[in-house]
């Protein structure tokens, strides 16, 4: 490695370390959701109540009475972290052991089972763009999107090299009222809740 290019990584880890201790500063004193990716911080305007948070709880109950005791459908934080990769997420609910949450800081994403992401009206292309690049970046096996704009969604795993980088081989997409498939489990998506019409964002 040359010295100009150690120099840039050590000026990119400077940097995500700056925008991940910006975002920490933030937690509980504005409002929405700070991540870092990349490109920066993104910041998700979301509504702590109403249909997104209502299918987080749906989910969390349906996939936990399907799982074994040993494993949790955890909502909350910590964030899970890469930062070699420069990313730190939070996702709506991590599907992990209980021992692999005990650690101090953020969980290593490659600890995850699977990360479940409901997607928000003030920036969707956060949970169908962004995640869907960055969580195969760092190791994220399964990823389920559930899209209350649209009653539909997605589960991507096997993740495999690309010249772009890592990415997820295999998507099942799927519509409202199908079973589907997270991991080794399998839930029902009846009756999840949508958005209101007149509140809906980009189709």
């Amino acid at each position: 490695m040359t010295i100009a290019s150690e120099n840039a990584q050590q000026g990119a880890s400077h940097r995500y370390r700056a925008m991940r201790d910006f975002v920490r500063s933030t937690d509980d004193t504005v409002p929405g959701k700070f991540e870092v990716t990349r490109e920066g911080i993104v910041h998700d305007m979301m509504a702590p109540v109403g249909p997104h948070e209502l299918t987080t709880a749906h989910l969390r109950k349906r996939l936990e009475k399907v799982m074994p005791e040993e494993l949790v459908a955890h909502t909350g934080e910590p964030d899970v972290e890469d930062e070699a990769e420069g990313i730190m997420r939070r996702p709506d609910l991590m599907v992990i052991a209980w021992t692999d949450m005990d650690v101090p800081g953020s969980f290593d994403p490659r600890a995850l089972i699977a990360a479940i992401e409901v997607v928000s009206r003030s920036n969707p292309d956060n949970d169908w763009v962004s995640k869907m690049r960055d969580y195969p970046l760092i190791g994220v096996p399964v990823y389920a999107i559930f899209d209350p704009r649209t009653g539909e969604g997605a589960v991507l795993s096997d993740i495999h090299p690309t010249p772009d980088g890592p990415r997820y081989a295999a998507r099942k997409d799927f519509v409202y009222g199908e079973d589907v498939p997270i991991g080794d489990w399998t839930i029902s998506t009846q009756g999840l809740p949508r958005y209101g019409s007149n509140a809906d964002g980009p189709k």
